[in-house]
């Protein structure tokens, strides 16, 4: 019997897992697996070894390796595992991202097979966005709907986040990426955002989608979470729920994507609305300082510089998000060793708020206690923790590993999915 891959399923979506076996084999053997990915123009590998079993097969669901890119049972260990240069996802989202198998030994190939991760279901449609001064990115389900509707905001790497887009599209949600720093057309620093671009945004997303049940969420990752937060609770009457992944419970300053012109640079304002500032956590604060962060003699950890600011009481006071004005369900999405700042506590502020508040919608909070900040997307490489800032360039680290970071995106979509399935309708 020759050797074989046995992948299930071959073609889908990227958030669906895939099982991946191989048969065919002498029990005991030892035999090499490796996966390939194209992303962006630069290849991605991982492999690990693998004990054929009694039966013949090594089956990912069910084997751990006994040696290579990662450890432990993991049916997506040989894609969370990669490694590479470049972007994760290619420039056009309507290519899928094509993985490549092979089953070596003793470095002779016995065996090759593959699958297909699609970012863009078909039907679904992509509209760029550039009106009112709005910059971004629409993408439609496939149908007539009409659908829930969700506003996609990314963190301090600014940009425009078109791949998460795409796949709340193609489960069914129109699904605005809305750009507000870093993209062109836009500042190139986060400082003096204002709030009001945001409700534009939000009152342009239902005018254009006439949304299912005049539902628009906010989803937003670290600074976006913070936004998104902020949001709900300054337009409660825009905002039908609230997707915090990592998120802030307070309002924070420029920090490393800050215009670095005097006056304003990473202590200072971030926010504006009506044309004032937001106070912030680092505003007249008697223990906030820098030190943990830029005097670390190892990576550094932005974490440790923001809990500094957390021993002034009444300077945070001042800068907290007053979420008991959000007027829909919450969901709050965090990792417990997060590098950039303590989403986890912060998260833990926000329920307590709502729950002390008596909101009276869903209050969710996921917590995955040995992930770090980047908790972004399912079924993609997990392995970059440390990186340079896209802005400030300041080499940092986010935290967590690589299989707990791929544990906390898979799980995060699927909270998210379930979530909007709740209260938005159904979304694919």
């Amino acid at each position: 019997m020759a050797a074989a891959f046995s992948i299930s399923p071959t073609v889908d979506l990227i958030d669906v897992p895939r099982r991946i076996a191989l048969t065919g084999l002498p029990a005991g053997a030892e035999v090499t697996i490796a996966a390939e990915t194209p992303r962006d123009g630069h290849l991605w590998r991982a492999q690990a070894v693998f004990k054929v079993g009694a039966d013949g097969s090594i089956d990912l669901e069910r084997d751990a390796p006994l040696r290579g890119d990662y450890a432990g049972v993991a049916a997506m260990g040989l894609v969370w595992a990669q490694t590479g240069q470049g972007e994760l996802f290619p420039a056009d989202l309507s290519r899928p991202l094509e993985t490549t198998l092979t089953a070596h030994v003793g470095g002779e190939p016995i065996a090759s097979g593959g699958f297909s991760q699609i970012l863009m279901a078909e039907g679904v449609t992509r509209h760029p966005l550039a009106e009112d001064g709005l910059v971004g990115t629409l993408f439609l389900p496939a149908g007539e709907g009409p659908h829930p509707a969700i506003m996609i905001l990314n963190g301090s790497g600014g940009g425009i986040n078109e791949p998460r887009a795409a796949l709340w599209a193609s489960r069914g949600v129109a699904a605005l990426a809305l750009g507000y720093f870093g993209a062109p057309g836009l500042s190139k620093y986060i400082s003096n955002t204002p709030l009001e671009y945001f409700a534009r945004g939000l009152d342009w997303l239902r005018a254009r989608v006439r949304p299912k049940n005049d539902f628009v969420a906010v989803a937003g990752q670290s600074r976006g979470g913070e936004l998104a937060l902020l949001l709900g609770a300054t337009f409660p009457d825009k905002v039908s729920a609230v997707l915090g992944y990592v998120p802030s419970a307070f309002v924070h300053g420029g920090q490393a994507a800050a215009d670095p012109a005097p006056g304003l640079g990473r202590d200072g304002p971030c926010w504006t609305l009506d044309g004032k500032p937001l106070v912030h956590q680092w505003q007249d604060n008697a223990s906030a300082s820098w030190k943990p962060y830029d005097e670390a003699t190892e990576m550094r950890r932005n974490a440790d510089a923001m809990r500094t600011a957390l021993s002034d009481p009444a300077a945070m006071a001042r800068a907290r998000i007053p979420v008991e004005r959000i007027a829909g369900p919450v969901l709050l999405i965090s990792g417990g060793d997060d590098g950039a700042w303590p989403s986890d506590l912060y998260s833990l502020i926000v329920q307590s708020s709502l729950l002390a508040a008596g909101h009276p919608h869903e209050v969710l909070w996921k917590n995955w206690p040995a992930a770090g900040h980047s908790i972004l997307f399912p079924h993609v490489p997990a392995t970059r923790i440390a990186h340079r800032h896209p802005v400030s360039g300041i080499a940092t680290t986010m935290g967590g590993t690589p299989a707990a970071n791929a544990a906390a995106n898979a799980g995060a979509w699927e909270a998210a999915l379930a979530f909007l399935r709740r209260h938005g309708g159904q979304a694919g």
